[in-house]
């Protein structure tokens, strides 16, 4: 089943990075979240991918034709120009690079790489965020289910810290970013039937509106609830949270060795 990574759109939020560079390449831990995602479906046996390609999305191809070099050791002679790499440490990754344009939204992204999909399911996901759901289990649920679509569903942290009060008005305790109003949210972990595109319309089609709100009104999405870790990188402070969970062995998302 191979896996389907959005990584084209502008990070607008993010703008502090995403001024020189894609948003899925901004680094956590000194390696793109891209990769970190990449792992994680690694972890669970899922190797080939898709990667839709919109702003800056030669900055990725290139990060990627180089990846080999990046993470081995190499010898270069400049006399013979020749090059020798000793201990390649590269993962057993298929990847196609699909550019998708710069202005594509989310469903139209999606629809352009159905060639390379075929009749078969596949994975989906976004290009900027990192959880410890359990694809596993998630891809076993959908085929259970057998409907169309499987919407991974969890619950944010809220942003603040929470204060717990007595009955007397005491303060009791502090709660660090407890779950939200315990409303479940898109977490953006999907499994797909092939008949998944001929709900989506052009290159403006948003995903997650008619193709998905279709879908659902039909019902052919089912709900996988997560209720372990998740978290997007939207703004400068949630990079920051999340390289601050990696640097201090903290990061709930490493799911592999």
């Amino acid at each position: 089943m191979k896996v389907v990574l959005l990584a084209g759109g502008l990070g607008t939020r993010l703008s502090e990075e995403t001024v020189s560079r894609p948003k899925p390449m901004v680094e956590i831990g000194g390696m793109p979240i891209l990769w970190h995602i990449m792992k994680i479906y690694s972890a669970h046996g899922y190797d080939d991918f898709i990667v839709c390609l919109g702003y800056k999305g030669y900055m990725i191809k290139e990060y990627f034709a180089n990846y080999f070099l990046h993470k081995s050791d190499v010898t270069v002679n400049l006399k013979d120009n020749s090059l020798k790499v000793h201990d390649s440490k590269a993962e057993p990754w298929n990847i196609t690079l699909v550019d998708t344009g710069n202005e594509t939204m989310t469903g139209g992204r999606i629809k352009r790489i159905q060639k390379h999909i075929g009749n078969e399911p596949f994975l989906l996901t976004y290009g900027d965020g990192v959880s410890d759901t359990n694809i596993t289990e998630t891809v076993a649920f959908h085929k259970q289910q057998k409907k169309l679509c499987t919407l991974t569903v969890v619950q944010p942290s809220g942003r603040f810290g929470a204060v717990k009060i007595g009955d007397d008005h005491s303060v009791e305790a502090f709660m660090e970013k407890p779950k939200g109003d315990g409303g479940w949210i898109n977490g953006g972990f999907f499994v797909c039937q092939p008949e998944v595109f001929n709900y989506i319309g052009g290159d403006m089609t948003l995903w997650e509106k008619e193709p998905m709100e279709k879908l659902a009104s039909e019902g052919q999405m089912n709900a996988y609830v997560h209720e372990g870790f998740w978290k997007p990188m939207d703004t400068q402070r949630d990079k920051q949270e999340l390289e601050n969970d990696w640097q201090s062995n903290e990061a709930k998302w490493k799911i592999w060795d």
